[in-house]
C-alpha cells in the first residue's frame, strides 16, 4: 500500500478458467484486502434460475495481501474455504498454480484501449467500462467455444 499513489486498483473474482464474473474499482491508495468482502457478497447475491438457488463458490484462492484473519472467519461463515497464501511461511509459487488465471483475465482486461490509461475521472465511468470490458471477454471465450 502506498499511501500517496494515485489512480485505482482492478478488484476482479473470476471462475476456474479465467472468465470474470465480478469487477470492483477501488482507491489506488487503498489495501488490496478491503476489496474481498464487496466482491465475494456481490458474487453471492447473484441468482441461478435453472438451478433455482444462489450461485455459490466452493473455494477462493488469493494472494498473500488478502492474508488477514478476519478475511478468513468471514469466508468460513459463507461456508467458502480460503486457499490464501500465508505471509511469511508460503511461498509465491505454490498458489501460482492457480494464480496464473486471474493474471491472465488481468491482461485480456488491459488489452481494452480505454481502460489501460484510465481516462475518466468519474469512477461510476470507469467501472461501466471495467463490466463492458469484462463482458465482451465472456463473449468472445462463448463465442470462440461455440463455433
Amino acid at each position: 500500500m502506498d499511501r500517496g499513489k494515485p489512480g485505482s486498483k482492478l478488484h476482479i473474482l473470476s471462475e476456474t478458467t479465467g472468465l470474470p464474473l465480478v469487477v470492483g474499482v477501488s482507491a489506488g491508495n487503498t489495501h488490496d484486502s478491503h476489496g474481498l468482502i464487496p466482491m465475494v457478497s456481490g458474487l453471492l447475491s447473484r441468482h441461478d434460475p435453472h438451478r433455482g438457488h444462489h450461485a455459490k463458490p466452493r473455494r477462493c484462492y488469493a494472494d498473500k495481501a488478502y492474508d488477514r484473519p478476519d478475511l478468513r472467519r468471514w469466508l468460513l461463515g459463507k461456508h467458502i474455504t480460503p486457499r490464501i497464501a500465508r505471509k511469511g511461511i508460503d511461498s509465491s509459487q505454490r498458489l501460482g498454480r492457480y494464480r496464473w488465471r486471474i493474471e491472465r483475465t488481468f491482461s485480456w482486461l488491459s488489452g481494452y484501449r480505454r481502460l489501460s490509461p484510465r481516462y475518466e475521472r468519474d469512477p461510476r465511468l470507469y467501472l461501466g467500462f471495467l463490466g463492458l470490458a469484462a463482458t465482451l471477454t465472456c463473449y468472445k471465450h462463448l463465442h470462440k467455444n461455440t463455433t
